[in-house]
């Protein structure tokens, strides 16, 4: 028997457990008003979850996800239909699937907690940026903390039960790690590795754009390590860098990650597992993401070779039935016992045909000669106020139509500057572009949706942008080269997705017919075999390329040079981007240490 001091101990424990996990009235306001919020933005892209049960005898503190029989539908049409969700505890997955399946509503049912998930698993689904306010970004990610309500509420009525689970321990082991004098370094580490320098870090948050306010959402999601962090797209926002960090960052997640990302490098980088969204189901493959193509690859192999044995066997059992059925005594026995092996063939089921996923193509026009230089750029010096930072100083360098640059460098060294100021949109400080009177520039960048007449239709528009283009089939033959066909050439642009919206800007931007394509995050909300068509269109294109992108395998396949933008000028550097992003991890794990220390503790 224990000895009334021993009593006493574990009483003083159970008490301090319990006092540590008290919520706050204000954090509880808190949570309640930006949860609030972000169920209004959501409401109008709100996914529906139905006939979705758990699957039975699972225990009630288990910390892995299992549904059955799951159907979801959005604006009437079913995305899934009696899918399995399966997501375990230690697992990092990769969502993946063609643009417009339901990818990110799938994350938003599961985060508005519409699917019968454990209550007692906490959730966050990074869905919008920070809102501007007089709040620092690093008070707005210590004040995260105020958003554990829920691992609050469940160690405290485990604790009432006196459970001594190993799920309480783990809490508490948790909320030791969020201790106020740990917090703000933590805070500050994730901010840093996201881009924040420590003066950025006290700036006030409405001085920020929407992309770092997006950064500091990121950094509140990684600060509170949730039992399940639902990403979609989280390198959206980010440079070469910062990519790097995050994808370190996340590779040592130990709960439940799912994420959204169209970057295969990234995915490879991060995920122990794969979950292909096609076809109304869910299919799971272990490994990253070149484990799952050669996976997939394997298995549809295989699948075809037993769809065409089947189509075989059932062709020529038809033949027999048809020929011999009606003919003497021993034949018909025999057409009658091959009708009945061809019955339970049918029953049983047969195989289905590989289903290949749609491939498109996109196109540049030819776009002719025009001699070199193409654009002249001697001495140039830029900043945008006569008392702001340089920007660029003396620059010199020429481009021409075989010119196939990447430009990389931290965000705010001036590379979607530069590709303004070749533009002609922005004027150097000092110092002369020159460029050939008969180029013609396209260039793509992020805001270019905004300029879409939303009301209108892709055909509609195409029609208004290029009048020369008299017939409607001819447009529609444009437009379907982009990945946009049927229905959805003739839908108000506002119902298509973000992904198909960046299609129509592409078709948009080809049939200008540049000399020089300038793009600026291309890559930002396509999916893989989009992005896939993309670089082969580049690879295709007669004239110049200059590219600002964070995906490391689309700047593999299209760039010749890399150029980095750093400290006011631009270098070139040696090797290929693969080398270059090798010396980002090396340089990032000299500056942080904790990343190796961690991903060794795995």
């Amino acid at each position: 028997m224990p000895s009334d001091m021993a009593k006493k101990k574990a009483a003083k424990k159970k008490e301090a457990a319990r006092n540590k996990v008290k919520p706050k009235v204000k954090a509880v306001q808190e949570l309640t008003q930006e949860l609030t919020q972000q169920l209004d933005d959501c409401e109008l892209q709100k996914a529906t979850a139905r006939g979705c049960s758990a699957v039975l005898n699972s225990h009630p503190n288990s910390m892995d996800v299992h549904l059955i029989n799951m159907s979801l539908t959005f604006h009437g049409q079913e995305l899934l239909s009696d899918a399995i969700l399966e997501f375990n505890s230690g697992r990092r997955y990769g969502l993946i699937g063609l643009n417009g399946v339901g990818k990110s509503m799938l994350l938003s049912a599961i985060g508005l907690q519409e699917l019968p998930i454990p209550p007692h698993m906490d959730i966050y689904h990074l869905t919008r940026e920070m809102p501007p306010s007089d709040k620092t970004p690093l008070q707005c990610v210590m004040d995260v903390d105020h958003e554990r309500i829920m691992l609050e509420k469940e160690a405290e009525r485990l604790a009432a039960e006196d459970s001594e689970c190993q799920k309480l321990l783990e809490i508490y082991e948790r909320l030791e790690e969020l201790d106020a004098q740990k917090a703000e370094a933590r805070a500050s580490r994730i901010l840093n590795g996201l881009g924040f320098t420590s003066d950025m870090q006290h700036k006030l948050m409405k001085d920020f754009s929407g992309g770092w306010r997006m950064r500091v959402a990121l950094a509140r999601a990684l600060f509170i390590r949730p039992f399940m962090l639902l990403l979609d797209e989280p390198t959206n926002h980010l440079d070469l860098d910062a990519c790097v960090w995050l994808e370190e960052e996340l590779k040592t997640f130990k709960r439940i990650l799912v994420l959204v990302s169209h970057s295969q490098d990234f995915l490879n980088g991060v995920c122990t597992n794969i979950v292909h969204m096609q076809n109304r189901k869910l299919k799971y493959y272990t490994g990253n993401y070149d484990q799952y193509v050669k996976t997939r690859l394997e298995l549809e192999e295989n699948q075809m070779k037993r769809y065409n044995w089947e189509q075989d066997q059932i062709s020529h059992m038809k033949n027999y039935i048809a020929r011999f059925g009606h003919g003497s005594a021993k034949l018909a026995r025999q057409a009658q016992s091959k009708e009945k092996t061809l019955q339970k063939m049918m029953a049983s089921g047969l195989t289905e045909r590989v289903l290949n996923d749609k491939t498109l193509s996109f196109y540049f026009p030819p776009c002719g000669k025009v001699p070199p230089p193409v654009i002249m750029v001697q001495h140039v010096s830029f900043r945008y106020t006569d008392s702001g930072p340089w920007i660029y100083k003396s620059l010199e360098f020429g481009i021409d139509l075989d010119t196939r640059v990447a430009l990389v460098g931290p965000n705010g060294a001036g590379k979607s500057t530069l590709l303004k100021l070749l533009a002609g949109e922005l004027r150097p400080t000092d110092g002369m572009i020159r460029k050939n009177s008969h180029v013609k520039i396209g260039r793509y960048h992020q805001h270019l949706q905004e300029q879409l007449d939303v009301e209108m239709t892709p055909l509609d528009y195409m029609m208004k942008c290029y009048p020369e283009v008299k017939e409607k089939e001819e447009m529609r033959k444009i437009i379907g080269r982009y990945g946009l066909s049927g229905k959805q050439q003739v839908s108000p642009i506002r119902s298509l997705s973000d992904g198909q919206k960046c299609r129509v800007c592409f078709a948009w931007l080809a049939w200008q017919n540049p000399h020089l394509l300038f793009l600026d995050e291309p890559t930002n909300h396509l999916d893989m075999e989009t992005i896939d068509a993309l670089a082969e269109a580049i690879n295709d294109f007669e004239g110049g390329m200059m590219l600002v992108s964070h995906d490391f395998r689309l700047i593999q396949q299209v760039a010749k040079e890399i150029w980095i933008c750093e400290k006011q000028t631009i270098t070139k550097w040696d090797g290929d981007i693969l080398g270059y992003k090798e010396h980002l991890k090396n340089k990032l794990i000299d500056d942080d240490p904790t990343l190796t220390k961690r991903a060794h503790n795995l």
